[in-house]
């Protein structure tokens, strides 16, 4: 059975990838980083399963429109052998350089078989307060 260090290390890797994935442009394996039942809540709406979040993020993050997703060091809870949580800073940087958005994310995080999943992840912009 893994380890508290081992499960932070691939939790890391799951937050990391959610970004690279996302900003590359590599929707069929980003995708497969949220469990089939996932919740990904911003700006008060809330898209649920992978058909409805791909169908909202997949539009507005197109080759002319990506940047990149800068991320802080995660504070991560380790509750159990299948569950944590973890808030992370972040910063969506333009292709020009200017800081479009910041913020929070707020994830729920499960181990499914051998990988951490999101659950749910609710993104919250600086000024805003998390539901």
């Amino acid at each position: 059975m893994p380890g508290p260090v081992t499960d932070e290390s691939d939790i890391r890797r799951l937050l990391a990838m959610y970004c690279q994935l996302l900003d590359d442009g590599r929707f069929d394996e980003w995708i497969e980083l949220f469990t089939a039942d996932i919740e990904f809540v911003v700006m008060g709406m809330h898209k649920n399963g992978h058909a409805e979040l791909r169908g909202f993020i997949e539009p507005s993050q197109q080759a002319d429109a990506r940047g990149k997703h800068m991320i802080s060091e995660p504070w991560i809870e380790i509750e159990s052998n299948s569950r944590a949580t973890a808030t992370t800073d972040f910063a969506w940087v333009s292709k020009q350089g200017a800081v479009g958005q910041a913020g929070r994310y707020y994830d729920t995080i499960v181990k499914q078989t051998r990988h951490w999943q999101f659950q749910r992840r609710e993104i919250v912009f600086t000024g805003d307060q998390p539901e």
